[in-house]
C-alpha cells in the first residue's frame, strides 16, 4: 500500500510517519510542512553500506548526494551513519562543514564550479574533486600550486549509456553538459592531461548515468565500460587508477505502477560485473563507490497541505487547491512526476475520488497531480503527498514571495523541527 516502511494508517484512520499522526503534526505545526523518517533514513543508509561490505569486502564507501537534501541535521546523520557525502556547490559544501562533517569523506562535483568554490574546497582539504572540463582542471592546477597543495582528483566520464528514463535526468550519454567523452577520445586525452598537470594527482574515475533508474543492466553496462577504461589507461600511459565511482541513480517507488528493485539486487550484479572485468584485464578491483541520494531520502518524507477550495468543472476535472505548489515541490512541472496522494485523515478509505492538485502560485501550470486518486477531500482537510523526500525541499523557490515551509524530523514518534519556516521577513531580509 505505502511507497515506505516508515508509513502507516492508525486506529483513527489518520496517515502516520515513523509512528507520528500527520494530521496531529499538520495541526501543531501548519503547512505545507514537510516531514522525514529518521529511522527510515538511517535504515537505507545501512543497507547500502551493508552491500558495500558484502559485496566489496569494505574496499568501498557510500556517499549520500546531498543535491537530494541537504541540511545540517541530514549531514550530521550522514556522519554518524559513516557515509561519505557528495556536494555540488560552495552552498553544500559550506553546510557541511558547518555540521562537522570530516572533509576527507566530501566528494565535490558540479560541472562549473567557480574559482571560489574551487578555492573552499582545497581550503578546506576535501577528499576528492571531480574533475569536470579541461579549463576546471587548469583553474584548479593553478590554485593548487598557488596554495601549495595538491588536489586528489578524480575525472567525470560520460560512458555513452542510455539509462531508459527521462530525458532531462539522463547523463551518461555522449550529449550531456557533464564530463568527458568516452566515445570520441576525449577521456583519454585528458588522462595523459592530468598526467601533465602540475600539483593535482588523478586517483580515480566517475560516471554517472542517469536518475529514478529501475533496470540493473544500465548500471552492469556501466562498471563493464569503466573498468576496461581502467585497463586501457593503465596500458596506455602507465597511470594507476585505484578508486572508481559509480554514481547512483537508484530508482524508488513514488507510484503503485514503480517497481524498484532491492538494493542488493543493484550491488550484487554490479560487483560481479566488477570482479569479473578486473580478472579479465589483470588489473586491481578498485575502492567502489556510489552515490544514492533519492533512494536514502525519496520515500521517507511527506509533504501535508491544506484544502483551500475544491473547484469542480462539470465532465472536464476536479481541482483540489492546496497551500503549497511549485514552489515547494517543482518535479511535475519540470518532469511531470508522479506522486502517491491522499486525505490524511481518511488514509484508511477507498480512493473514489480522482482530482488534480492544484498549487496556490499565479501560473496554469503550478500543478503537483494530474489525474490523481485519492479519497473524498474538502476544504480544510489535510492532503498528504508522498515521497517528497529528495529534489523538493532542495529544489524550492520563493516564487511569489511565498516562504518555504518548514522541515520536521520524525525519531520514534517524537518530532522535531530541522529547518524553521521562512517568514516575510526572511524573503525580504536581502532587499535595499
Amino acid at each position: 500500500m505505502f511507497v515506505s516502511d516508515s508509513l502507516n494508517v492508525n486506529e483513527l484512520g489518520h496517515l502516520t510517519i515513523g509512528g507520528a499522526d500527520t494530521v496531529e503534526i499538520a495541526e501543531k505545526y501548519g503547512t505545507p510542512v514537510i516531514v522525514y523518517s529518521e529511522d527510515g533514513i538511517r535504515r537505507n543508509c545501512r543497507a547500502f553500506v551493508n552491500s558495500i561490505d558484502k559485496y566489496y569486502n569494505g574496499n568501498g564507501r557510500v556517499l549520500y548526494a546531498g543535491k537530494a537534501f541537504s541540511c545540517l541535521e541530514m549531514c550530521r546523520i550522514m556522519n554518524e551513519e559513516k557515509m561519505g557525502l557528495d556536494v555540488v556547490s560552495g552552498g553544500e559544501l559550506y553546510t557541511a562543514v558547518k555540521a562537522g562533517f570530516p572533509t576527507d569523506r566530501i566528494y565535490f562535483h558540479g560541472n562549473n564550479k567557480t574559482y571560489n568554490e574551487l578555492k573552499m574546497a582545497l581550503e578546506y582539504g576535501v577528499g576528492r574533486i571531480i574533475v569536470d572540463n579541461p579549463d576546471e582542471l587548469a583553474t584548479l592546477s593553478a590554485l593548487a600550486k598557488e596554495m601549495g597543495k595538491t588536489a586528489n582528483i578524480y575525472m567525470r566520464i560520460k560512458p555513452g549509456i542510455d539509462a531508459h528514463t527521462h530525458s532531462f535526468i539522463m547523463t551518461g550519454q555522449i550529449d550531456s553538459k557533464f564530463g568527458f567523452a568516452l566515445e570520441t577520445g576525449e577521456a583519454m586525452e585528458c588522462v595523459k592531461l592530468c598526467a601533465e598537470t602540475e600539483n593535482v594527482n588523478l586517483v580515480g574515475l566517475h560516471c554517472h548515468i542517469g536518475s529514478q533508474i529501475f533496470d540493473v543492466d544500465p548500471f552492469v553496462h556501466a562498471a563493464e565500460v569503466m573498468m576496461k577504461l581502467i585497463a586501457d589507461v593503465k596500458a596506455e600511459t602507465g597511470i594507476v587508477i585505484s578508486e572508481l565511482d559509480l554514481g547512483g541513480g537508484f530508482g524508488i517507488k513514488y507510484v503503485d505502477s514503480d517497481k524498484p528493485v532491492e538494493f542488493d539486487a543493484y550491488m550484487k550484479p554490479v560487483s560481479e560485473q566488477v570482479k569479473a572485468s578486473a580478472e579479465k584485464y589483470g588489473i586491481d578491483v578498485p575502492f567502489i563507490l556510489i552515490e544514492p541520494g533519492r533512494s536514502i531520502a525519496g520515500a521517507e518524507a511527506v509533504t501535508l497541505y491544506t484544502v483551500g477550495n475544491v473547484k469542480k468543472i462539470p465532465d472536464i476535472r476536479t481541482y483540489v487547491a492546496i497551500d503549497g505548489g511549485m514552489c515547494d515541490n517543482p518535479r511535475y512541472i519540470l518532469y511531470q512526476s508522479d506522486y502517491t496522494v491522499m486525505c490524511a485523515s481518511r488514509a484508511n478509505e477507498n480512493k473514489d475520488a480522482v482530482v488534480t492538485v492544484a498549487g496556490k502560485c499565479c501560473e496554469s501550470g503550478d500543478l503537483i497531480q494530474e489525474n490523481a486518486p485519492v479519497q473524498k477531500v474538502e476544504k480544510g482537510d489535510i492532503l498528504a503527498v508522498l515521497t517528497t523526500g529528495a529534489y523538493n525541499y532542495s529544489m524550492s523557490s520563493n516564487y511569489n514571495r511565498i516562504p518555504r515551509p518548514e522541515v520536521l524530523m520524525v525519531k520514534d514518534g517524537q518530532v522535531r523541527t530541522i529547518i524553521k519556516r521562512e517568514t516575510y521577513e526572511d524573503i525580504i531580509k536581502n532587499d535595499m
